[in-house]
């Protein structure tokens, strides 16, 4: 070999090397990439995860998990600490807001009974599952505050709450009524409010009867509806719980304001009194000929509709 060639022996070693580098980093390159595309994949799975055990919105998951490192359970966390705050800060901007639609939602127990009502602006939201879930777990918070009181057996207890009231109660998780609401706000991104609840407690003899009307699926356990009546009953033959429905359905529709007495006599198209009305399943007799075909006598009722009587809604 010549002298002269050495040069471009050299020269050729050297290329190979370069080569050799360079497919060296492509390989890695290549890699790399398809690494990335891997946890992509993976990203998008746990995004949609997480989207559907939060609803909450596939910017605000992504965010969650990026934030996070793709921890779930810390990104689920945060989400809830979010809309929390949000949803505060949304009560206190949206709290002017009419807040005319919602449910009623009624939750039987063992000689017991509540009925609260939750409002919110649009039939759509009343209509949303969180919504009704939210009216479920007002409901249940309600039952167990009434479980949780003394009260002797024997006696017939009745309390009213009032929204403050409603909004100290603690849910099974520790959490308030009021955090519930805000967490609800954040997510529909409406005036929502717990505005009453009616609890009652009756002795063993006694019976609640209950009707909803306009009823949606609402939840286990938890009926709902726009219109809702309990009616206490002592006595009864037969089929107490139809009698109860029946007389709820009437109260619903006739809209009594008072018990008035198994005596009273019917007044016309105007009474206001329960007894003396005309039975709404049997015009041709009245409630008090009614109750007693059945054995039966009204102790009490309470009849509420969604939205009456509050100054932030329409009449």
């Amino acid at each position: 070999m010549s002298l002269s060639a050495e040069p471009s022996i050299k020269r050729v070693m050297a290329l190979y090397s370069v080569m050799r580098s360079i497919k060296t980093d492509i390989t890695k390159h290549v890699q790399l990439i398809h690494t990335n595309r891997l946890l992509l994949t993976a990203d998008k799975a746990l995004l949609v995860k997480l989207r559907k055990t939060t609803g909450y919105s596939f910017t605000s998951c992504k965010k969650a998990l990026e934030k996070f490192n793709n921890d779930v359970k810390q990104a689920e966390l945060w989400l809830h600490e979010q809309a929390q705050k949000e949803g505060w800060t949304k009560a206190v901007r949206l709290e002017g807001r009419r807040a005319q639609e919602g449910l009623i939602g009624q939750l039987m127990g063992e000689k017991a009974a509540v009925m609260v009502e939750v409002n919110c602006e649009t039939d759509f939201v009343a209509r949303n599952e969180k919504f009704q879930k939210l009216v479920g777990d007002v409901a249940s918070a309600a039952m167990a505050h009434q479980r949780s009181r003394a009260v002797s057996h024997g006696d017939y207890v009745k309390s009213m709450l009032s929204a403050e009231d409603l909004s100290a109660l603690r849910m099974s998780d520790g959490s308030t009524i009021a955090d519930q609401l805000a967490l609800a706000i954040g997510r529909l991104g409406e005036n929502i409010a717990v505005r009453r609840a009616v609890l009652l407690g009756v002795p063993v003899e006694w019976h609640v009867g209950s009707y909803i009307h306009g009823a949606v699926p609402g939840q286990a356990g938890v009926s709902m509806g726009r219109y809702g009546a309990l009616v206490v009953l002592q006595g009864g033959q037969g089929d107490v719980e139809t009698t109860g429905r029946k007389l709820g359905q009437h109260i619903v529709g006739e809209a009594p304001l008072s018990l008035g007495d198994k005596d009273d006599v019917p007044c016309g198209d105007s009474e206001t009194r329960l007894l003396p009305q005309s039975f709404l399943s049997d015009p041709s007799k009245t409630v008090s000929q009614y109750l007693t075909e059945q054995g039966a006598r009204v102790l009490d009722f309470v009849r509420f509709q969604c939205g009456e009587g509050s100054s932030n809604v329409d009449q």
